[in-house]
């Protein structure tokens, strides 16, 4: 399987083979301002299986564990398609809205829940 996730200006693209090695929701304020939603959706791809094309910039900042994060951003339209943890230098993440995909594998993992807004429900540990 290859799926490709986009900028919302098509510049910035990057093609995975193969499924995620892992899903995960992030609840972390961090994330929230990243994506200007209550929270953020990754994809962990092995960099093995990851194809980058198109111009980008990064930023780059600590986590709340500690560990930096460095994220690449369309240079043209500013949206933020991928992102490395150095904790995981073998990954990459990738916005699950990136994709553009409804039928995406959905997270199984769910972490800084206590930054969670209280409207959104928790995962269901039975369906994951």
């Amino acid at each position: 399987m290859t799926r490709e996730a986009t900028c919302s200006c098509g510049n910035l693209r990057v093609l995975c083979t193969g499924e995620p090695e892992l899903v995960s929701l992030c609840h972390c304020i961090a994330c929230q301002k990243r994506t200007s939603a209550p929270y953020g959706v990754a994809a962990f791809f092995l960099k093995q299986h990851v194809e980058v094309s198109g111009s980008y910039k990064n930023y780059r900042r600590s986590s709340d564990a500690g560990y930096d994060l460095v994220f690449h951003f369309c240079a043209r339209c500013g949206s933020t398609v991928f992102w490395e943890p150095l904790r995981k230098p073998d990954m990459f993440a990738i916005g699950v809205g990136s994709f553009g995909d409804p039928g995406f594998p959905k997270p199984r993992k769910e972490v800084h829940t206590d930054c969670r807004h209280a409207w959104v429900k928790p995962l269901d540990p039975m369906s994951t």
